[in-house]
């Protein structure tokens, strides 16, 4: 596995991102911690996650299961990068969510007593907070990061001005800022090529893509229906609205004898400014398949091929629009 800095901090995170949304409502806690600990045997040291993840088994659930997977053996814990976010409302009481100062306290608190440990390496906005004026966030940031219960923030599906706006006035207050950015990424959601990459790689941002495998509809879903399994209600509609382009992506794959979800990540990774797409596996399987992607190079000719297959916006802004 290789690993690379994460923005412009020192710090070493995993090409492949290792996403727990599917532990507790998807995939059972012991099979959960057999995927974390392949995880490790692998080499990814990025572990990601969110307060408000569990879903039908509670939010909360699934920082609970890592707690626990984090307490059965010693050592673990200093062997991971361990990201959690923070915004979703986790009850129904009107401070309970969202990025005031006494939300970001709460929540960091109570992420860290489901989680079992004494630090959040990666604290990630989960989205933006229109409400909250940034001198307010960043104060309460800072408070965590002094108290030593936060290293570093990151933020989570930002615009690129919102990118920007939050790093000038983290600079004005002497501080380190955004580090990171999490941003829906793949082949066939290609916006943040417009303002949210260029951004982030001019204020020294890592970029870690979620649904990199736009919820499967890149993984050789054609394939898997003919075969007789049944698509999801979203991936359905997917394929619905884009059958042609996926018909056209599985048959190139088919040539290039590479299967789809492999090709996929291996275009993320290869896009500039790109750190570590996040993957979610629910099967042992689906691992292990992915971590072949990091060793899978794509030739200029490829990389042609899927951009006529799966056009972008044209080029950064405000190229890709005027002139």
């Amino acid at each position: 596995m290789q690993h690379v800095s994460l923005g412009r901090t020192g710090l070493k995170v995993s090409r492949l991102c290792l996403g727990t949304m599917n532990f507790g409502p998807l995939t059972d806690e012991e099979a959960s911690f057999a995927i974390m600990d392949r995880a490790l045997e692998h080499g990814i040291n990025f572990f990601d996650t969110a307060n408000v993840y569990g879903w039908s088994a509670g939010k909360g659930a699934t920082e609970r299961i890592l707690g626990r997977w984090l307490a059965k053996r010693g050592g673990r814990r200093e062997k991971i990068v361990l990201a959690t976010k923070v915004y979703g409302k986790m009850d129904d009481w009107p401070n309970h969510g969202r990025l005031s100062a006494y939300h970001i306290r709460q929540a960091c608190d109570e992420s860290l007593l489901r989680l079992g440990t004494d630090r959040i390496d990666l604290y990630q906005m989960h989205h933006i907070d229109r409400a909250t004026p940034w001198e307010e966030i960043w104060q309460a940031m800072d408070q965590l990061i002094r108290a030593g219960k936060v290293l570093y923030v990151g933020s989570s599906n930002f615009a690129g001005w919102q990118i920007a706006q939050a790093n000038g006035v983290a600079e004005r207050r002497h501080l380190l800022g955004l580090v990171s950015e999490q941003s829906l990424y793949n082949l066939a959601e290609r916006t943040i090529e417009l303002e949210v990459l260029p951004a982030c790689r001019a204020l020294g941002l890592g970029v870690l893509p979620w649904s990199p495998l736009h919820g499967g509809a890149l993984a050789g879903i054609l394939e898997k229906t003919d075969q007789g399994r049944r698509a999801g209600e979203m991936v359905a509609k997917r394929i619905e609205e884009r059958r042609e382009p996926i018909e056209k992506y599985e048959s190139f794959c088919k040539e290039l004898g590479e299967r789809p979800a492999d090709v996929a990540l291996a275009w993320l990774l290869a896009r500039p400014g790109v750190t570590s797409p996040i993957i979610g596996p629910r099967t042992m399987e689906q691992l292990d398949g992915a971590v072949r992607a990091v060793e899978l190079e794509l030739g200029a000719e490829t990389m042609e091929t899927l951009d006529r297959i799966w056009p972008g916006p044209g080029g950064e802004a405000p190229e890709a629009y005027a002139w």
